[in-house]
């Protein structure tokens, strides 16, 4: 399968063409439970991770969110 470039995070990577947010979120082994996603500066909801392709030039960025008190 081919590769595609993308930046998650500031960071330069490479990911499978074709892959959605979800397989995203579970290949980096991410708590999924805990995060919000953003791709080109849209917040894409949970709901439509599987839905949501990622494409060559995407820039996304995962926020994790920390309870504490």
């Amino acid at each position: 399968m081919s590769k595609i470039l993308i930046t998650l995070n500031g960071e330069q990577l490479q990911v499978e063409s074709n892959i959605d947010l979800e397989t995203l979120v579970d290949q980096l082994a991410l708590p999924a439970k805990r995060l919000a996603v953003e791709m080109n500066g849209n917040v894409i909801r949970r709901v439509d991770w599987p839905q949501t392709t990622v494409s060559e030039g995407d820039r996304i960025e995962v926020v994790h969110f920390v309870g504490g008190g």
